[in-house]
């Protein structure tokens, strides 16, 4: 991937968020999308190898758009200034937990899990925790989980969630409204030879901690 093309293009866009720009410079936008394209049809068989449960998917299936939907947004460009993408089964629509890419020049991140479910999602991902809270800590605890992404990140409540035990020893755990996992990258390794390799062993850390919420999420739909 031609991961300069991509950022000149998402930093020009972020310089000039409107309409009239980014149409004449659709053939900019078309070339960008192409490369990140290339890049995820390596990325996708790679995680495959490792992760299965993934399915057959295409670059089409993970991507996000770059239209914004501003119809209830305070904020009114019409473009995001990233290119993201998830494998996860089912796609980029799937309530499962998967492996989320994001290009953007300065802020670049992987990361995993599962953020904003459906309220059904979340109580079954609670439910797991609640029933196996000392495998989840395991997991959230291991050497490369903290390596790469420190904690478990996500919105948070105040009070424990309803229809568990407010003694439980691990509630904070329970507080959750996203289990996601994060690594910021720097533009220097994007742009290096070693940025394929560093990614598949960011997932490779973050797949038992898919795997653990999946797990809840497929006994929901028993």
């Amino acid at each position: 991937m031609d991961t300069k093309l991509v950022y000149e293009f998402l930093n020009d866009l972020k310089a000039n968020n409107e309409r009239e720009w980014f149409h004449a410079n659709k053939k900019r936008y078309k070339a960008a999308l192409k490369e990140v394209e290339t890049f995820l049809n390596q990325l996708i068989p790679e995680i495959k190898k490792f992760d299965k449960s993934i399915g057959v998917l295409a670059p089409k299936d993970c991507l996000f758009r770059i239209y914004r939907d501003i119809r209830f947004s305070k904020n009114k460009q019409p473009y995001k200034t990233n290119f993201g993408a998830v494998m996860a089964r089912g796609g980029r629509k799937s309530p499962y937990a998967g492996y989320y890419i994001h290009f953007e020049p300065g802020s670049t991140f992987m990361g995993g899990g599962i953020w904003h479910p459906p309220s059904d999602v979340l109580k079954a991902v609670r439910k797991e925790i609640y029933f196996h809270a000392d495998e989840f800590k395991k997991i959230i605890q291991a050497k490369d989980f903290k390596k790469y992404f420190g904690e478990v990140s996500g919105d948070k409540l105040v009070r424990p969630p309803k229809d568990f035990p407010n003694d439980f020893p691990d509630i904070d755990l329970l507080k959750f409204k996203d289990y996601t996992a994060m690594h910021g990258v720097e533009d220097d390794l994007v742009h290096s030879d070693r940025f394929m390799d560093h990614a598949l062993s960011v997932f490779k850390s973050m797949k038992p901690f898919n795997d653990f919420l999946n797990r809840g999420i497929d006994l929901k739909e028993e």
